[in-house]
């Protein structure tokens, strides 16, 4: 068995090839894909070679976690059944090529059980269901009543304000880029200048910029967190001083676990988290490279999406 994947063979070189893929164990499932999204985070930082240490780190690799297709081969006994929609946050089924994460491919072997049953009517909607994870990740503690700030309107920007609104919290949102202050639902977006609270009681960053931590701790409340939901290639520092006098507290919000998978799938169901509006662009998987390096260079997308439904 064997499937077309993406291997990014060193930074800033992409393939698309086949590989033979690990058979199935006791407890796996074989997925067929159907589209998978690219991640501007940790995804560019690999194609880029940026990426800081990281377990399983190393090329040539298969990338990908936002992954959605049919169930192909289950056990009889599995928790995924053949024919259903699963999302697939990742496998490692490539033999001496990395899977990290191991989504971006035609077919896939994982563990049934790491598999998310989805409603099919979502369609390529359902990839952005792991930046929504991060996002409830980060949101954490978040109350009814609550006005947070959210510092960058990226996907992933989006859905924590979306995720934030949906837990009766009336978030403000930071944005830089001009370009990217629309699609705001139930929140307000300002440019940082613009905004004139300095007392917020929670500030959650994911912008990705390591620099700008001095600037959020003047905006906190006495008491306040900052909750760093992005990923950060360079080492994160702060003057101390500012932060001493506010007793600020500062949170790493890490990858999103399987609770939160399913959190955020039953505020999908119960129409309170929509994940329309956000897929800007999609790409057949044979033109994989040309859509990496548009997901990672123009602005104007959000997210790229691979459709995998015609790899041969």
């Amino acid at each position: 068995m064997d499937a077309l994947a993406v291997i990014l063979e060193q930074p800033e070189r992409l393939a698309l090839r086949r590989l033979t893929l690990t058979g199935a164990g006791v407890g796996d499932a074989v997925v067929d894909v159907a589209w998978s999204g690219i991640s501007t985070g940790t995804e560019r930082l690999l194609w880029s070679g940026r990426m800081p240490a990281f377990p399983g780190m190393g090329y040539p690799l298969v990338p990908g976690y936002e992954t959605v297709g049919q169930v192909a081969e289950a056990a009889a006994d599995a928790p995924v059944r053949v024919g259903q929609w699963v999302f697939v946050p990742g496998a490692r089924c490539f033999g001496p090529v990395r899977g990290l994460f191991g989504g971006a491919a035609s077919r896939l072997v994982a563990p049934a059980d790491k598999l998310l049953p989805v409603d099919g009517a979502l369609g390529e909607r359902a990839c952005l269901l792991a930046l929504a994870a991060t996002a409830h990740r980060a949101a954490g503690g978040i109350a009814e009543g609550e006005r947070p700030l959210i510092v960058g309107h990226g996907v992933l920007g989006r859905l924590l304000a979306r995720v934030a609104v949906a837990m009766g919290a009336e978030p403000t949102v930071w944005e830089t880029n001009p370009a990217r202050r629309d699609g705001a639902e139930g929140y307000d977006i300002l440019a940082p200048e613009d905004d004139v609270r300095r007392d917020y009681a929670r500030i959650l960053d994911v912008s990705g910029d390591s620099a700008g931590l001095d600037g959020l701790i003047g905006r906190l409340a006495p008491g306040g967190e900052i909750v760093l939901g992005g990923f950060y290639e360079a080492p994160l520092s702060f003057a101390f001083p500012p932060a001493f006098m506010r007793e600020a507290r500062l949170r790493i919000s890490a990858e999103f676990r399987p609770g939160d998978l399913a959190a955020v799938t039953c505020l999908i169901e119960a129409g309170r988290l929509s994940l329309d509006g956000l897929i800007t662009h999609r790409v057949p998987a044979a033109r994989a490279e040309e859509a990496y390096r548009t997901a990672f260079a123009d602005p104007a997308c959000l997210k790229m999406v691979l459709d995998w439904r015609d790899a041969a």
